[in-house]
C-alpha cells in the first residue's frame, strides 16, 4: 500500500463538499453512536471538513493530522472552539488509554493502516468505543481518490481491525468506497 500523505499545497481540494456524497455527517454519527457530550478524534483531519460538522453535535473533537500545514489551512478557514488540533501520526497519539468515546477516519485509512496505527487506535478508545472507517475502496473503479494499489477494501480492512482485537459490526463496500465501523471490546469481553 502507499501510506503517502496527501499533498498540503493542494488542501484546498479536500474542502470540496461532494465529498459528502461518499458520506454523510449523519452517517458517521449514526456510525459512532455517541452522545453530545462525547470526546471524539477525527484521525487524518486534513482541512476539518468533517472535523467541524463533528463537533457541532459533540463535547469535544481532537483534529488529528501528522502534516502541520493541514492545520494552518484548518485555522484560515476557522476552527471551532470545542477543537483541539494535535499534530501526531496515528503509531504515536498523545492521548492516554481509554481517552476517546469513538475516533472517524474519512478517506485516510489507506495513508495510516498498519498493524501499529491499528493498536494505538484500539489503545486510547474507551471499552465500547467505535471506530468508524469510510475510505476509497481498492474494489472501486479509481476514478476517485488514490491510485487503486494504494487502497484497501473492505476485506483487507476489516482482516487489519480484527488482528488489533476491534470487532466488527458493520461493513459496507460500495461502489468506490467502504464503510467500517469497528468497536472495542467492553470490559467483560463483550461485543
Amino acid at each position: 500500500m502507499g501510506f503517502h500523505t496527501f499533498d498540503a499545497d493542494r488542501a484546498a481540494r479536500l474542502d470540496d463538499p461532494t465529498r459528502f456524497e461518499h458520506c454523510s455527517v449523519e452517517e458517521l454519527f449514526g456510525a459512532l453512536a455517541v452522545d453530545e457530550t462525547a470526546t471524539i478524534a477525527d484521525l487524518g483531519s486534513g482541512t476539518g471538513l468533517y472535523t467541524s460538522p463533528l463537533a457541532a453535535g459533540v463535547g469535544h473533537v481532537y483534529a488529528v493530522d501528522v502534516q502541520p500545514a493541514m492545520h494552518d489551512h484548518y485555522r484560515e478557514a476557522g476552527v471551532p472552539a470545542n477543537v483541539g488540533l494535535v499534530t501526531a501520526d496515528i503509531t504515536g497519539l498523545p492521548f492516554a488509554a481509554d481517552a476517546l468515546d469513538g475516533a472517524v477516519s474519512t478517506f485516510t485509512f489507506h495513508e495510516f493502516a498498519s498493524p501499529d496505527a491499528l493498536a494505538e487506535c484500539r489503545r486510547v478508545l474507551a471499552p465500547g468505543a467505535r471506530l468508524v472507517l469510510v475510505d476509497w475502496s481498492a474494489a472501486g473503479t479509481g476514478e476517485g481518490g488514490p491510485p487503486t494499489d494504494e487502497r484497501y477494501d473492505a476485506a483487507d480492512a476489516t482482516g487489519l481491525l480484527a488482528d488489533a482485537d476491534f470487532t466488527v459490526p458493520a461493513s459496507t463496500e460500495r461502489r468506490d468506497t467502504f464503510t467500517i465501523t469497528a468497536r472495542v471490546p467492553d470490559r467483560q469481553g463483550q461485543n
